[in-house]
């Protein structure tokens, strides 16, 4: 009970950094990406079914505060915690390499995913524009981020784990 509190917690505070703080940090309109850091952070901890947990709850919040459609970002966010939980069993938590490879290659593929249904299908096709300018240094920049956030949440899953929830 008291993992699930917490992670719920955790959830409800990197949305509201996402909303309050992620836009007096922004760098050029770009902000990292802290669910896609949360996710997959504790999918690689945790497994696939609490990353896809994680995942689904996240998106669906990001859903609910900041986009028209209900669903479209639970479920990219589902399959990025699917993704980052598939690795749990080949990796090591407090090794920062696979946390910075998985999260850059979840967040590369969320801005693609991003721009397929929300810009492609409407007629844009300048895709590299979109990849040069948007998609890649939002991934830098969440990489940055990850160094710092991915510490804290492997520190609380450790307490966690510790304190037997």
């Amino acid at each position: 009970m008291k993992r699930k509190l917490v992670i719920a917690l955790l959830i409800a505070i990197c949305v509201l950094m996402q909303a309050c703080i992620c836009p007096m940090i922004a760098i050029g309109e770009i902000k990292p990406n802290l669910l896609i850091i949360l996710t997959v952070s504790f999918g690689l901890m945790r497994g696939r079914r609490e990353g896809m947990l994680i995942g689904f709850f996240c998106g669906l919040l990001t859903d609910l505060f900041f986009e028209s459609t209900i669903g479209f970002n639970a479920l990219i966010y589902l399959w990025v915690g699917y993704f980052g939980g598939y690795f749990y069993r080949i990796f090591y938590d407090d090794d920062i390499k696979t946390p910075l490879l998985l999260i850059s290659v979840c967040d590369l593929a969320y801005g693609i995913v991003q721009y397929l249904f929300r810009f492609l299908l409407r007629g844009r096709l300048q895709f590299f524009f979109y990849l040069g300018r948007i998609i890649l240094p939002e991934v830098v920049y969440t990489l940055i981020l990850t160094i710092i956030c991915y510490h804290v949440f492997y520190r609380i899953n450790r307490m966690l784990d510790l304190s037997g929830s």
